[in-house]
């Protein structure tokens, strides 16, 4: 997770092909005759790579089951989340290396800021968060208090929204839901929200006069919509293939 919103709660708390043309037509020919066995050969390679990487995934997978996996089904269950969605998550958030670290300071296995890390710690009596296991309950922890605030979406619109919040902070979702509800769009969906995210850069200044009283983004001008997009839509791909993998 990236910007972090403060937890209610928890103290009210992103070929140029170099073409010769020296002998353009002889080599069209001798292409068109290799065209064929060329595609092949390519279609071969691609899905070689395709293989290799989709077994390096699922040892990393299973490592991360193995050294983990108790721990990310005892708080999945817990706190009332699929543990695949959890895995999901790990795997976007630090692509299931415990010692992972952001440039920002996120660290661990959920990639936990620093600032949420001390908050969450006070709550829940953890020592460490840096510890595999309570990192692992911590940012499952804080994904529950993201989707408790939006009680109004469907479930899945809810856990799409929660997903953003928890990468791009709570604010910003909620920015995002005005801008929304400004062209009468819903902002319990996340479709809405999505559309709505791009909007909160400092570039749309003049829509922002119409929507807020203070000419501005409650929760500051957003420039890493991209970012938050791809997030969500990445866990949730990850998720539909563990759905189909895992049981």
């Amino acid at each position: 997770m990236r910007q972090i919103f403060p937890l209610l709660g928890l103290v009210a708390l992103a070929l140029i092909a170099g073409c010769t043309p020296f002998g353009e037509g002889i080599l069209r020919k001798a292409d068109s005759s290799r065209d064929g066995a060329a595609t092949v050969e390519q279609a071969n390679r691609v899905q070689e790579v395709a293989v290799t990487e989709r077994q390096s995934l699922d040892l990393l997978t299973r490592e991360t089951l193995r050294n983990y996996g108790s721990v990310i089904k005892t708080y999945s269950e817990r706190y009332g989340f699929d543990w695949r969605l959890i895995l999901a998550i790990i795997r976007q958030e630090s692509r299931f290396s415990p010692k992972a670290v952001s440039h920002k300071g996120a660290y661990g296995l959920m990639q936990i800021m620093p600032v949420t890390g001390r908050e969450v710690s006070l709550v829940l009596g953890i020592d460490n968060m840096a510890l595999p296991k309570n990192n692992i309950r911590g940012g499952i922890f804080y994904l529950r208090s993201m989707y408790n605030r939006f009680e109004a979406a469907d479930e899945l619109e809810r856990l799409k929204l929660s997903l953003a919040a928890y990468n791009a902070g709570l604010g910003r979702v909620y920015d995002a839901q005005g801008i929304a509800a400004y062209f009468n769009e819903s902002p319990n969906e996340w479709q809405s929200v999505r559309d709505a995210l791009p909007l909160l850069s400092k570039r749309y200044h003049t829509l922002h006069r119409s929507v807020w009283e203070s000419e501005k983004p409650r929760f500051g001008w957003f420039g890493d919509s991209e970012e938050t997009i791809a997030y969500v839509e990445s866990i949730m791909e990850y998720y539909d293939e563990y759905l189909l993998l895992l049981n």
